[in-house]
Order: C-alpha cells, then structure tokens, then sequence
C-alpha cells in the first residue's frame, strides 16, 4: 500500500514538473488599441459621417480600442500617426492631404500599419495614384439609394464571416472607374441584376489587400445614416479595424492571382526570374522552360510561398536572408514565406516574412536575387506572368 502511495505520489510531481515545464503556446498577436477616423471633405459631404464616428467609438469601447476622431489633415505626420494601429478614412471627399502629408501616411502604411476605407474614401484623392492603388478603384458614379443584394464571396475571415451569403440591404451603390479584383481579394459582389444603375457587370463591394507594406481594406457600404445602426455592416467594420490593425489573420491575395506555372519578372530590367544557375536570378529573356516558372501557394493571410516548376522545391532566403534565393527545400517554413505586396504601378514585391526585408535583384538584375532591402525600389518590384 505504501509502496502504490508513494508512485502515486512521483507520477504527480513529474506531472506537476511536466506543466510548468512545458513550452508556452505561440502569442496571439497584440490586440488593437488606438485608431484614428479621418473625416475631411473637399467635395460633397456624406450626413452619415456623424453616425459613423459614433459607430466606430461605440465598436472601440466595446472591444478595447480607443477612438481619435479628427478632420484635421496636419495629424498626418510621421510621430502622430505612429500611434494608431490602423487609420479609417470615412467618407473622406477630394484632395484632403497635402505631399508631406501624403509622404507620411504613405510611410506609415509602408510601416506594417492599415487602412480602412469606408464608402466615399473612394471619391478621395484622385490625383494621387498611390493612394488609388491602397482604395483599389477610384468612384466613378452611382444611381439613387435603392436596395440591392450582396453575393459574399469570401467568409473566411472576421470581416464576412458572420454575414449571410446573400445580402439584402439598401444604399448609394457605387460604380468604379475600373475593376479592382486582378490586385485584391474581393469579399464580397453587387448582384446588379437586382438592381437598377449598376454599370460594371463584375462588381466588387468590398475588398482587401496587402499594399505598400501594409494592410488595406475597402468597403462601398456606408451612404446612409442607418447603415451605422446595421449590426451586421458594423461588425463588417469591427472586423475590418482588427485584421487592418494587425490584431487578426485574413486571405487577402487576389483569388484570380496566378497559381500555377507562374513567372516573375523584373519590372525595371524585363527579365524573368531563372533558377537555372541554382541560386535565383533576373536573367532569363523569356520564360521558355520549367527553370523560369512557379507554383504560388497561398499560405493565407497575404503569405506565399513558390515551388520551382523545375526540382519541386521551395524557394528559400537562404542562410537566414544573408545569401541569395535559392529553391532547395522540401517544405515550408518561416524562411519560404513571403509577404506578397501589392505596388500602386501594378507590380508586386516580396518580403521574407523571417526578417521583413524584401527581394531585390541585386546588382542591377546582374546577382542573384536576396531578401535584404528595407524599402521597395525598382529592382523590387516584378510582374507575374502566366
């Protein structure tokens, strides 16, 4: 009896050692905790901003996040807005930053920081093609307040997921100058068969993207002063503020991004991308052979990872990000992903997500390719070609 007692006893305490031994689980990513509304307007002005900003605040004291409502475009500075986990443009009309005020919201998104676009931020700064790029499609125009029905299209994540798959609601249906889908992930499509005015046949609602470094997301919802009492438009919102902040995961490359058999190309040298030296290099004229094409795996929350079409293998930043591109792995890991980032002339970057440096074709396209630029310049940026 004393002898089962007393391995009764050891089995406990190895028990107990093994709990306080075990490794931690990984972090949750940081919640959100601070974000600004950008109201201004330098053209017409939505009655429904007022309903907005109370929406938004309300969202923040439910879940944490506090709320810093402004029409001033001088909080637009580099320190002011390191604060702020993600910026809501609320339906913000015409030109409302001036070029140093640009210059700082850009770096800000270049930081890792997001972007929430609500309804008429895409009536925004027209002359300003990086900030068309981050909207994704410039307004163009719309027919009268009507209802209408929203096909969703994509409700795996926090943004769409509690919403029906087809969507029933009334506001200012807005048409755009062009069709955003090739650049972004499109979440959810206006049916315009079922209603009057729509003029783009293919036409996304609301969408999101990685762009310029950061986080993006769009929505045409919001003309009307009821769409803020809707719960299930500002749980829309809720979500969109958590993944633009950082605080939650979403899939937001483009559905109809290329998959397989894919080539990169060099935007400022024209070459595509070889692995037939081994390491990977911008040096091919044309992509006539295996060596020269990929499979894109979308690893989900913006990720990629690229197999070669030639060996099977996974596309690495080699030796920790310090030696050059190299397909030589089986599997995926940290030093396979990369962050696809989506440039306002069309082009595409990519960052090791390891070391958050981003692929360059080094020496002019003349040496291989290697994850170690801070910044996106010419020899960062590449097309995909099928």
């Amino acid at each position: 009896m004393l002898r089962r007692l007393a391995a009764g006893l050891v089995g406990l305490a190895v028990l107990v050692v093994a709990v306080f031994v075990a490794p931690a689980s990984p972090a949750a990513a940081a919640p959100v905790t601070k974000v600004m509304v950008f109201s201004k307007t330098a053209g017409f002005r939505h009655s429904s901003i007022p309903n907005g900003i109370a929406a938004i605040q309300q969202l923040g004291a439910a879940n944490g996040f506090s709320v810093t409502a402004t029409e001033d475009a001088a909080q637009f500075t580099t320190a002011n807005l390191a604060q702020f986990q993600a910026v809501i443009f609320l339906s913000t009309t015409g030109d409302v930053l001036n070029a140093s005020q640009q210059s700082a919201f850009q770096s800000y998104i270049a930081s890792g920081k997001g972007y929430v676009g609500v309804h008429a931020a895409a009536d925004t700064e027209y002359d300003w093609a990086w900030y068309g790029g981050l909207v994704g499609a410039y307004f163009a125009s719309h027919p009268a307040i009507q209802q209408a029905t929203i096909r969703v299209e994509d409700s795996s994540n926090g943004m769409t997921s509690h919403l029906p798959a087809n969507w029933t609601r009334s506001d200012e249906w807005y048409n755009y100058r062009t069709n955003p889908r090739p650049n972004v992930r499109v979440l959810m499509r206006l049916d315009e068969a079922t209603y009057s005015g729509g003029s783009m046949g293919d036409h996304p609602i609301s969408w999101c993207q990685q762009y310029g470094g950061g986080r993006s997301f769009y929505t045409g919802l919001g003309h009307t002063e009821a769409s803020y009492t809707e719960s299930n438009f500002t749980r829309m919102l809720l979500g969109a503020i958590q993944w633009a902040g950082g605080a939650t995961t979403a899939t937001c490359t483009p559905a109809t991004n290329p998959v397989s058999g894919t080539s990169w190309r060099a935007r400022a040298n024209n070459r595509f991308v070889t692995t037939a030296a081994g390491n990977l290099i911008a040096s091919a004229t044309a992509a006539s052979t295996n060596s020269e094409r990929f499979d894109i795996v979308d690893l989900g929350g913006g990720n990629v990872a690229f197999r070669s079409k030639a060996n099977g293998q996974y596309v690495c930043a080699d030796n920790a990000g310090a030696a050059p591109l190299v397909a030589n792995r089986a599997s995926v890991g940290a030093w396979e992903t990369f962050a696809r980032v989506n440039n306002s002339d069309g082009t595409v970057s990519f960052r090791a997500q390891a070391n958050g440096r981003y692929v360059v074709a080094e020496n002019g396209g003349a040496a291989a390719l290697i994850a170690n630029r801070t910044t996106i310049g010419a020899w960062e940026k590449f097309d995909l070609v099928n």
